[in-house]
């Protein structure tokens, strides 16, 4: 089973966006999650359409199961 940890954030011009990380640690925690992602609006890490990641709005385990086919 495939897990992606999203990261949810609005910038500054109200447009959503979503970090996606493959493999998340099993233990993270709400609080590791809210510092690290404060950690990226603070250092202004990325930008989008010219407008920085300005607010956290969530976050979420994603759980994918995939089943390949030889054909």
């Amino acid at each position: 089973m495939a897990k992606t940890l999203e990261l949810i954030f609005m910038t500054t011009a109200g447009k959503d966006v979503t970090l996606t990380v493959d493999d998340p640690r099993e233990d993270v925690t709400d609080a590791e999650l809210l510092v690290g992602m404060q950690a990226i609006i603070t250092h202004a890490v990325f930008e989008v359409e010219g407008s920085p990641l300005g607010a956290v709005k969530g976050a979420r385990i994603v759980e994918r199961n995939i089943v390949e086919y030889e054909v």
